[in-house]
């Protein structure tokens, strides 16, 4: 299907005065098993599309649902639609910004407006609607078993929505929860003022106020989280036809935080260093001979653990090295040498 799509509408470069001016798009089809969605400019293509699919879809005794199809423009209204559209729980849309805000085209041209991603309205409703019946269901449970059954479900939530636009919705859904909990417990204390209530049930734990946890004293103490706490992250998309496989392990681990070509260990940090040398703050490059160092040496009483390791550069280990005043490299301190890339010719 997605075949007989670029075949009737592929790109085209633009060709002016004999030199290149951009491109005219092609229909593209974005999937995810049985969801998909054709994007366009021109309405007539989308039109067209969809009745290439329909034919498509015909030739296998399958045809398209019309409650589940929708013809829609991100920007503005057509056949009375609103503008946006939803897709595996996002929704997305645009909105007309001024000069300081808009977004570009590939050729750095202003396009007048901006495209915002955010959670969908279906989808916060129904996460809402998830842990209210959780909650309803646990009025006879404990604290702690109410908190591991909530847990999962709001970092699950949060964790998949933390590529986009998510901050204000975490902050309202927080809202909703925690009125929620309030009416969970009184209903537990009926004949309890607030005050001893929230004093049960709420406390200050590492500075933050009003956390819905288990006792402070408890060797098994546990805490709700918080879908703010999930930290917002955009998604960066994987450079042309790159492959974890293709010999740049630095990218790859630096991304994924894992490599099947690389260590654990090593992977790990270039993930959470951020691709970044600890030493002189620069980036690793595809050929740098990379190192793994302990913060504190061991001959000073460091230990072999993960959160004493680091990765630098080999001359900005020696460097260290000379400041801490330590005979030498530290033993069980490894050396990594990137692969060079595949030739794929």
């Amino acid at each position: 299907m997605e075949n007989r799509i670029k075949q009737a509408f592929p790109r085209r470069t633009v060709v002016k005065n004999g030199k290149y001016a951009g491109y005219q798009t092609g229909a593209a089809l974005i999937r995810y098993a049985d969801d998909f969605l054709i994007l366009h400019e021109d309405i007539t293509v989308v039109i067209r599309c969809r009745e290439i699919i329909s034919e498509w879809l015909k030739d296998i005794g399958l045809e398209l649902k019309p409650s589940k199809t929708r013809l829609a423009h991100t920007l503005t209204m057509v056949e009375g639609e609103k503008p946006g559209f939803d897709f595996l729980g996002f929704n997305i849309c645009q909105f007309p910004t001024g000069k300081h805000h808009t977004g570009k085209n590939t050729l750095g041209e202003k396009l007048g407006f901006k495209t915002i991603i955010t959670p969908s309205q279906r989808t916060i409703k129904a996460h809402y609607n998830r842990i209210a019946k959780e909650i309803d269901a646990h009025k006879a449970a404990p604290q702690a078993a109410l908190i591991k059954r909530l847990n999962p479900i709001i970092r699950g939530w949060a964790n998949y929505f933390a590529t986009v636009i998510s901050k204000e919705i975490y902050a309202r859904l927080d809202d909703l929860v925690y009125r929620k909990l309030v009416s969970w417990a009184k209903y537990r204390h009926p004949k309890k003022g607030k005050g001893w209530v929230s004093k049960r049930y709420w406390h200050t734990i590492d500075g933050d106020n009003w956390v819905f946890a288990t006792r402070i004293d408890s060797k098994n103490s546990l805490r709700l989280l918080d879908h703010t706490h999930i930290k917002i992250a955009r998604h960066v998309k994987v450079k042309g036809d790159a492959s974890p496989y293709d010999g740049n392990l630095v990218y790859w681990s630096t991304r994924m935080g894992n490599n099947p070509e690389m260590s654990k260990r090593v992977a790990a940090l270039l993930k959470q260093q951020q691709g970044k040398c600890a030493h002189c703050g620069l980036f690793f490059r595809e050929n740098d001979v990379i190192e793994v160092d302990h913060i504190i040496p061991k001959s000073q009483g460091g230990l072999d653990e993960y959160k004493n390791r680091q990765l630098l550069h080999r001359h900005c280990h020696d460097t260290k090295t000379a400041i801490d005043g330590s005979s030498g490299k530290q033993s069980g301190c490894n050396s990594v040498k990137p692969k060079p890339p595949i030739n794929k010719d």
